[in-house]
């Protein structure tokens, strides 16, 4: 019987400079589509119906808790962003890279994809059998261009938390999508314009 050699596979570090923009957005769209069918299979397995989650509440209530809760997440970052050391906060340079130079409608649209795939797999699927605090730590694990910087581990950490808060207390998916997409575009923005000027 022949032995598998694993020394002929080699994991190195990627440049985020090696990155063309068409690989960048194969690996975001790939991961994220691979984020959405294992929540669907955990909700097989769970037997429950991911439909379900989806079904209408009340907009009004969404909207203001999104709103809020994107609003203090913000507040925090730019606090985070005028007090704190940039090394600090480095992700390496990929929001920087996936953001910079994108068109606005291209910026809402990653950041709608990321937020139904991530809160359907999180909170929809995860949080139901582990609760907020053990999904929390999944989800700063799984961002790992932040986990050499505790700092930004952290705010991860107590985002994901909040998500999940917020999702159990207002009995909606919506919520967490609707905060999460609201994070996702306003940063997006930012890095865009910051580019520019």
């Amino acid at each position: 019987m022949k032995k598998f050699n694993f020394n002929q596979f080699k994991l190195k570090k990627v440049n985020i400079d090696d990155l063309d923009d068409r690989l960048l957005l194969i690996n975001l769209y790939g991961t994220q589509g691979f984020i959405l069918l294992v929540a669907l299979i955990i909700f097989l397995f769970q037997k429950r119906n991911p439909l379900q989650l989806l079904a209408p509440h009340s907009w009004g209530a969404i909207a203001g808790w999104s709103i809020l809760f994107a609003a203090a997440v913000l507040i925090v970052d730019m606090a985070i962003t005028r007090w704190v050391p940039e090394e600090v906060t480095d992700d390496g340079g990929i929001n920087d890279k996936l953001f910079g130079n994108r068109p606005l409608w291209h910026i809402a649209v990653i950041s709608l994809f990321v937020s139904i795939c991530e809160e359907m797999l999180f909170r929809g699927a995860i949080q139901e059998a582990w609760g907020a605090y053990w999904t929390s730590i999944l989800f700063a694990a799984i961002h790992i261009r932040y986990l050499q910087h505790w700092l930004m581990t952290g705010l991860v950490f107590g985002i994901s938390y909040g998500l999940g808060w917020i999702y159990v207390h207002t009995g909606t998916i919506w919520t967490p999508i609707a905060a999460h997409f609201i994070i996702d575009l306003t940063m997006g923005c930012i890095l865009r314009f910051r580019r520019e000027k």
